[in-house]
C-alpha cells in the first residue's frame, strides 16, 4: 500500500511538471496554454499504467497499433477515456478502430480516407474526426502526404461527407529539439495555407498535432494545439514489432 501511494505521488507529481513546461512554452509563445491538449502516448505500456495516470488527470491517450489499441479501448472503456490513433493506419484495419478513435491522426492519402468514408457509412458513424499527416522532413521511410500536395488532399478528403478534417499532424526528423523548429513552423504556416486557399474553416480546422517528449516545447511555442508525450510520462519503452 505504501508502495502504491509512493507511486502515486511520483506520478502526481510528474504530471505537474510536464503541465508546469506546457504552461511556461505557451506563455513564451504569448498563447493560452489551454489551448495545448496533451495526449499521452501508451505505445506498449500496461493498462494499469493508464489507469493510475488517468487517477492522476490525465484523460487522452494515444495508441500506435491497431489490435493494442483495440484491446486497451475494451479493457478500460468504462473510465471515460479519450483515444486517439496516432500510428500507421492500413486500409484492412480501419474497421477495428473508426468507431473508437477520438481523432486519427495519420490519414495520409485520399484512398484511406475512402476507407474511413466506407467504414463508418456501414457503422452509421455521421462524422469521424481525422487530420491529415504531412512527412514534413520528406524522409522516404516515415508516412505523410508530401507538403506540397497537401491542399490537393485536403480538397479530396474534404468531399467525403462522413468525415471531418480537424488540422495537420507531423512526425518530424529525429535532430535536436531547437532544430525542428523550421518543420513546427512549416506546419503551422501549412495550414494557414489550407485555410487560405482551400477555404478550411478556421474553427474546425484548427489543430496541429506536433511535438513528441523530445521537443514539446519547441512544437508549443510554434503553435503546437495536440503534443503526443510518451517517454516523458511513461519512460522509455521496448521495440514492438508493428501490428
Amino acid at each position: 500500500m505504501e508502495k502504491r501511494r509512493i507511486v502515486m505521488e511520483e506520478k502526481i507529481e510528474l504530471v505537474k511538471k510536464v503541465y508546469a513546461a506546457i504552461h511556461s512554452a505557451a506563455e513564451i509563445a504569448g498563447r493560452d496554454s489551454r489551448e495545448v491538449r496533451l495526449v499521452a502516448v501508451s505505445k506498449t505500456k500496461p493498462v494499469e499504467d493508464i489507469i493510475a495516470f488517468h487517477r492522476v488527470g490525465l484523460r487522452e491517450f494515444g495508441e500506435n497499433y491497431v489490435q493494442e489499441f483495440v484491446d486497451k479501448f475494451e479493457q478500460l472503456k468504462d473510465h471515460g477515456l479519450i483515444w486517439h490513433f496516432i500510428g500507421h493506419l492500413q486500409k484492412n484495419k480501419v474497421k477495428y478502430i473508426v468507431d473508437k478513435a477520438f481523432l486519427i491522426h495519420t490519414v495520409d492519402s485520399f484512398e484511406l480516407a475512402e476507407e474511413i468514408q466506407k467504414q463508418a457509412e456501414k457503422k452509421g458513424l455521421p462524422r469521424v474526426r481525422i487530420l491529415i499527416q504531412v512527412n514534413i522532413g520528406r524522409e522516404p521511410q516515415k508516412g505523410g502526404c508530401d507538403p506540397d500536395e497537401v491542399c490537393k488532399l485536403f480538397n479530396k478528403i474534404s468531399k467525403l461527407d462522413r468525415l471531418q478534417i480537424c488540422g495537420l499532424m507531423s512526425i518530424p526528423p529525429f535532430i535536436e529539439a531547437e532544430k525542428l523548429r523550421p518543420f513546427h513552423r512549416k506546419l503551422f504556416d501549412l495550414r494557414a495555407e489550407v485555410i487560405e486557399k482551400c477555404g478550411a474553416d478556421p474553427e474546425i480546422f484548427k489543430e496541429l498535432s506536433m511535438g513528441m517528449s523530445e521537443d514539446f516545447d519547441v512544437a508549443i511555442e510554434e503553435g503546437a494545439t495536440i503534443v503526443r508525450l510518451g517517454t516523458i510520462l511513461f519512460g522509455a519503452r521496448e521495440k514492438k514489432v508493428n501490428q
